[in-house]
């Protein structure tokens, strides 16, 4: 497996809208809201505006690839967004010192709320998950999830998201 696991997905979810309505940590909430329900690198997820998270949908230029991605905006961000009413415009992810978190910063700060190897990539990983399990765990998940993370093939995404790590230790629990 990768340097960082993934987190259960309700789970992240939940503890994003929590830090969100008890004003603990409104913006990391909406972070990880945002994270794993879009799958995007940490580069591009601290890029988003107010303004780009209250859109159908948001276009991006991949950070590593530089290809265009065009991303929904669904109902878990817009729910989210719904209590960030005051907030109008400028970047979503910014400190109280009014500067965009940095990497370091947001994985210091998952640290904090999440147990285990995590970092800002087990959002992207959580997303991975949540979209291979809600399809019964198929192979066409892979293949879609491939395609989205831009990976040269559905073995590298296997390996992304543990997927090949807990098939080979089911061989020995299974005997």
């Amino acid at each position: 497996m990768t340097g960082s696991n993934y987190i259960d997905f309700d789970k992240a979810l939940n503890t994003g809208m929590k830090l969100i309505k008890t004003k603990e940590n409104p913006r990391l909430g909406l972070l990880i809201i945002v994270g794993i329900n879009l799958g995007v690198r940490i580069e591009n997820l601290l890029r988003f505006k107010f303004e780009d998270l209250r859109r159908e949908n948001v276009t991006i230029i991949e950070g590593k690839t530089g290809k265009k991605r065009t991303l929904v905006i669904n109902d878990n961000i817009r729910i989210a967004m719904a209590l960030f009413e005051n907030e109008y415009n400028g970047y979503a992810f910014k400190s109280q010192k009014d500067t965009i978190y940095s990497p370091q910063h947001v994985n210091r700060l998952l640290k904090k709320y999440f147990k285990g190897k995590i970092s800002t990539h087990s959002l992207r990983k959580s997303f991975g998950r949540r979209v291979w399990n809600n399809d019964n765990q198929s192979e066409r998940s892979l293949v879609y999830l491939s395609e989205l993370f831009q990976h040269s093939s559905i073995s590298i995404t296997r390996i992304y998201l543990g997927i090949r790590q807990e098939e080979l230790d089911n061989i020995y629990i299974n005997l």
